[in-house]
């Protein structure tokens, strides 16, 4: 058997049509785990899919947007009904860039819905069905912005916040059913949206903003979705069976290393 093996495990993956999402379904496709991503952008996703196929792995869609408890609540019942529900990643999110005085009300409401009661939409189907079965693993993604302050990020602050807490009080209250829930805190990781991000707000700068947003982390680089993947497949292994409430810094140093 070897190390970090998921064969036969089923996998419950929000937003896996791209970057860090991406890489964790396609990691733990390669283990032998079956994949269950929830994914609006039915084109990413496929995408996934199809290179998850190409490699004899096992991977599923559902179209879905994770605000709406009602559907998430009825693709994990279904996906229940013939599988276990052996880990669920809470992976998808989104960003906002603004200080509070830039932050409006739709903002935050909207920031609300996907980061914060995504991940609880997803960890309330779930756990029922882990308690009856007697074992889960629940891994939440969070930010290094949810422990420290960073610069024009209030909103996405206060969401990635409220997904450490969320972490921490489930690991509490469901040690005894044998669920493990951990986060993990990554800084800057360079996908897609960080390019569309460059892009889009420095026209002609692209290069000299990337080399600026890489050496913020005192590694001197961003951080690669596969990075992350293979962090979030020790916590999701068996070999990590003695870590539950954790929250993991992926981070290049920037959060105990940078002067700044």
């Amino acid at each position: 058997m070897k190390k970090f093996s998921l064969q036969d495990k089923h996998v419950i993956l929000s937003g896996g049509g791209s970057g860090i999402g991406k890489a964790i379904a396609i990691t733990f496709a390669e283990q032998g785990a079956n994949i269950h991503i929830l994914d609006r952008d039915e084109i990413a996703t496929q995408s996934t899919l199809d290179e998850i196929h190409a490699n004899k792995g096992n991977a599923t869609s559902y179209r879905c947007d994770i605000s709406n408890q009602k559907t998430v609540q009825q693709i994990i019942e279904s996906i229940a009904s013939h599988h276990p529900i052996d880990i669920l990643i809470n992976n998808a999110g989104i960003a906002h860039v603004g200080s509070i005085e830039k932050v409006e009300e739709e903002d935050l409401d909207r920031l609300f819905q996907v980061n914060v009661k995504g991940v609880y939409n997803g960890m309330k189907a779930c756990i029922p069905f882990m308690k009856k079965q007697g074992h889960g693993c629940i891994l939440n993604m969070a930010s290094v912005a949810a422990s420290m302050g960073i610069t024009d990020r209030f909103a996405y602050s206060m969401t990635k916040g409220a997904v450490l807490t969320m972490t921490l009080s489930v690991a509490k209250d469901f040690i005894k059913d044998n669920i493990r829930c951990n986060c993990i805190s990554p800084a800057r990781i360079h996908t897609p949206f960080v390019d569309g991000f460059i892009s889009k707000n420095y026209p002609g700068k692209e290069a000299e903003m990337f080399e600026k947003l890489s050496k913020t982390q005192p590694i001197g680089r961003m951080g690669t979705p596969q990075e992350i993947a293979d962090l979030a497949l020790f916590l999701c292994s068996d070999e990590a069976a003695f870590i539950t409430g954790a929250d993991y810094t992926i981070d290049g140093g920037y959060t105990k290393l940078n002067a700044h």
